[in-house]
């Protein structure tokens, strides 16, 4: 593993990005070291309006009303653990194993880095014959076509079947927080921390107008059935860096499963509990974060944990406020090997100017 200081390229272009991007701002607690007894399947929660925070005091509860994501102070220089060039394929007749990183909406990113790994072509087409690729979750929210990236995904999922190979795609918090908008809008929801709504929620998240008006039945029973947690070549993949899928059962069929039946009883307060627990994050960062992997490990299989979820740059804790949002932000050019090695984050953070990752795995040590 080799690290590297990433900066911003020299010439390269501002990045236009929506109105949802303004105002983030970071928990005081989300700025410094994770307690201990934060670490696992409770890891720094976001506040509810309401909910006083003093100094590196978590608010009780959970409520993921208020926006989520921070602002990076543009110019920031980010330490990054990155990665060599990746191995080639097995020869056990599995083509390639790749996976992608949160899109939020960004479709034109996405086809630049599918095509960069040559697994689309200039028209977007399938073009990796058996190669295998999963994405991680988190398809629409605060980028300008989450509908059209689920489309392309559906569709690549066609084609890569046809071919011998396979595109599928993993269970995010931001696809139950769209599925909850739409079946739920403003229906009350037992938050633990006061009123909530799954509208609300969705808003402050970044919810897109344009995506709600293009969704349809087709997509909404595309999102309820993927699975949350899946384990590949060793790699146990899943979208939130949280334990919290240790309470939907012991086994990844038993997780998904309970999981696709939470979503079918169409139960508003369940759907919230399930949507409130994976939008935790950074079990797996500071102290006791490696025991935490160790956990999922030991009981869903695999030698490391790959995820989505968190910001590359917001797990490193290199976030700031927004003063100088008109320039560009760091770029990530791989992903984040943490937890003693046991956990590859894969959120290079394109929602906050930075790269979507697509990678190869393994990754080389």
């Amino acid at each position: 593993m080799v690290e590297g200081s990433m900066t911003q390229g020299a010439g390269q272009e501002p990045v236009v990005r929506t109105a949802t991007l303004r105002d983030f701002r970071v928990p005081p607690y989300a700025q410094t070291p994770v307690p201990p007894q934060a670490q696992g399947a409770h890891p720094s929660p976001v506040p509810h309006p309401g909910n006083a925070v003093v100094g590196d005091e978590q608010p009780e509860g959970y409520t993921p009303t208020e926006r989520d994501l921070p602002v990076i102070r543009r110019g920031d220089t980010v330490q990054v653990q990155t990665v060599a060039e990746p191995r080639p394929a097995s020869d056990d007749g599995r083509g390639p194993l790749f996976v992608v990183g949160d899109v939020h909406g960004y479709l034109d990113e996405l086809l630049a880095a599918l095509g960069e790994q040559g697994l689309i072509d200039a028209d977007g087409n399938w073009a990796a014959g058996n190669a295998r690729l999963w994405f991680l979750g988190d398809f629409t929210d605060r980028g300008p076509d989450g509908i059209g990236v689920i489309d392309l995904v559906m569709r690549l999922s066609a084609e890569a079947a046809a071919a011998g190979g396979y595109c599928k795609a993993l269970m995010g918090n931001h696809e139950l927080l769209l599925i909850g908008a739409k079946r739920f809008a403003d229906t009350p929801v037992n938050s633990g921390a006061g009123t909530a709504t799954f509208q609300a929620a969705w808003l402050l998240n970044g919810g897109q107008k344009t995506d709600m008006e293009r969704l349809q039945d087709v997509h909404l029973q595309w999102m309820s059935r993927l699975d949350a947690v899946v384990e590949e070549d060793g790699h146990l993949l899943m979208h939130s860096d949280t334990t919290a899928y240790l309470d939907y059962g012991s086994t990844i069929e038993d997780v998904n499963d309970t999981i696709t039946a939470t979503l079918t009883r169409n139960d508003a307060d369940e759907c919230w509990d399930l949507f409130r627990k994976l939008t935790k994050r950074f079990a797996f960062r500071d102290e006791g974060g490696s025991q935490a992997v160790r956990e999922l490990l030991t009981t869903y299989g695999g030698q490391r944990v790959v995820h989505g979820h968190s910001p590359i740059p917001y797990l490193l804790g290199e976030v700031g406020t927004e003063e100088g949002e008109d320039s560009s932000g760091p770029v990530i050019n791989g992903p984040h090997v943490y937890a003693d090695g046991l956990a590859i984050a894969m959120d290079g953070g394109v929602t906050m100017a930075g790269k979507l990752l697509v990678v190869q795995l393994p990754l080389h040590d």
